[in-house]
């Protein structure tokens, strides 16, 4: 089973099941699509924002970015957190901060991220945002380019052009207009949902797109593969569009009917009943259908818009899609032999930490003559760091070359898998692994060992 528990979960409890489109229920080929927002950022910061044409120039780098980073709008820093807010990995431009800078700059090492100061890349169209951010930064910081905004300014006006590239329908034509260079068909998603309803579940789409992009991208992705539903519309019994999450799952909007023949919306004064619809809020859809909102699972792959807001807000069950997951348990088979070799020689080094820990403190306390043995000791353990350094090097190639694991920092959960482990109920790489699962599936949390259990 590639579904990962964090909190058990009952299938034959759950009546309603919804889903994200984007990068959940219609995967998207990521680093092309991330190409493109990177390329009319840049146009739309010239055009819009006056900077130099000669950024135009700079190239799509994909790797500089991985979700869970933390911007620092404020110092021009990108920074990878632990599960408690530790600063572990840092970089100013294109270039790692090293430790005492790091220290100099931050004081403490913890990290506000309450503060407006700070963004954090949460959703994987936030890629190219966060790579450029960088490059604009290093751009800064060079003689030839002083003249561009401050840092936080630079992440302003880039939230701002992506923004618009989202809304004025300059982004989404491109996909449109070469679906299949964007957009992956995925047969065994289909069906998936298709058997999930013959078992009785009530299949919905929850989404921020607006109904022309998500009718152009159903149409593509679910249509050719349905078997005993005409159309998508046939498969959900509610298409929710424009919904502007996470708002959706705290404030209390009303529902606008959609006219699927062209799109047309009326208001509505009475419950909702099955169709396709713009806007609401997550309280008036549970209350309309008399739910108890135990029985209702949301699939998304935006860890705050989807995830962290919805289960502070409602009582439903989450579950994330990680595309990223594929590729770092593959990355951690690939390097378990590794992984072992560091072990066994971390297991002869802690013994040895120790040994120097109470010589030294039987020299402070009892004038004991240890100096000597004190040498051969550290002198041990750093032929031990020597043989270990290249270990974790070779290891950490197998992930992103800046940030390595996204799942990880060091021996620490990273700030991402924290918030996955907290939020999510469950999670997967892709959609398709939670509907090759059984309909009835008892999803399982294991047990879990607290530090002083034995």
């Amino acid at each position: 089973m590639n579904v990962y528990v964090n909190r058990t979960l009952n299938l034959k409890r759950i009546n309603y099941i919804g889903f994200d489109m984007d990068h959940t229920l219609v995967r998207y080929h990521t680093k092309e699509f991330e190409r493109v927002a990177h390329q009319l950022m840049l146009e739309k910061l010239v055009k819009t924002k006056d900077y130099p044409e000669a950024i135009l120039n700079l190239p799509f780098e994909f790797d500089r970015a991985i979700r869970g980073l933390v911007i620092d709008k404020t110092h021009g820093n990108v920074l990878k957190l632990s599960r408690h807010g530790a600063i572990r990995l840092s970089y100013h431009g294109l270039n790692p901060i090293d430790y005492k800078l790091q220290k100099k700059i931050y004081k403490s090492t913890y990290v506000d991220l309450s503060s407006p100061n700070y963004d954090t890349v949460d959703t994987n169209f936030s890629i190219a945002f966060a790579s450029l951010y960088s490059q604009l930064v290093e751009l800064k910081d060079s003689t030839e380019y002083q003249s561009l905004p401050d840092y936080y300014q630079i992440a302003q006006d880039l939230i701002s052009v992506l923004d618009e590239a989202h809304r004025d329908d300059s982004l989404k034509s491109i996909v449109r207009n070469n679906i299949e260079k964007y957009i992956i068909k995925d047969e065994d998603t289909v069906r998936g949902l298709e058997r999930f309803k013959k078992h009785g579940k009530k299949l919905f789409l929850l989404t921020n797109a607006d109904y022309f992009y998500t009718k152009t991208l159903l149409d593509y992705a679910i249509n050719p593969f349905l078997k005993e539903h005409k159309s998508w519309e046939d498969l959900f019994i509610f298409v929710i569009t424009f919904a502007q999450k996470p708002r959706f799952f705290y404030d209390n909007l009303r529902f606008l009917k959609i006219n699927p023949k062209d799109g047309s919306m009326t208001n509505i004064s009475t419950p909702i009943s099955p169709g396709i619809y713009q806007g609401g809020s997550a309280s008036a859809f549970t209350n309309d259908l008399n739910l108890d909102p135990s029985e209702i699972l949301y699939i998304g792959d935006h860890i705050y818009g989807d995830i962290v807001r919805l289960k502070k807000d409602c009582a439903w069950r989450t579950a994330l899609v990680v595309e990223e997951l594929e590729h770092e348990i593959e990355s951690a088979i690939k390097t378990k032999p590794i992984a072992e070799k560091i072990q066994k020689l971390m297991e002869q080094k802690i013994p040895l930490e120790i040994k120097v820990d109470q010589l030294i403190s039987e020299q402070i306390e009892k004038n004991a003559k240890n100096k000597e043995a004190v040498e051969k000791t550290l002198q041990k353990i750093s032929q031990l760091d020597a043989e270990i350094r290249p270990l974790i090097k070779e290891q950490d190639k197998a992930y992103n070359p800046y940030w390595g694991e996204i799942m990880r920092t060091g021996i620490e959960e990273s700030f991402f898998a924290y918030q996955i482990e907290r939020y999510a109920c469950i999670y997967m790489s892709k959609i398709s692994d939670f509907l090759n699962v059984s309909p009835r599936t008892y999803f399982r949390a294991f047990y879990r060992k607290l530090p002083h259990e034995p």
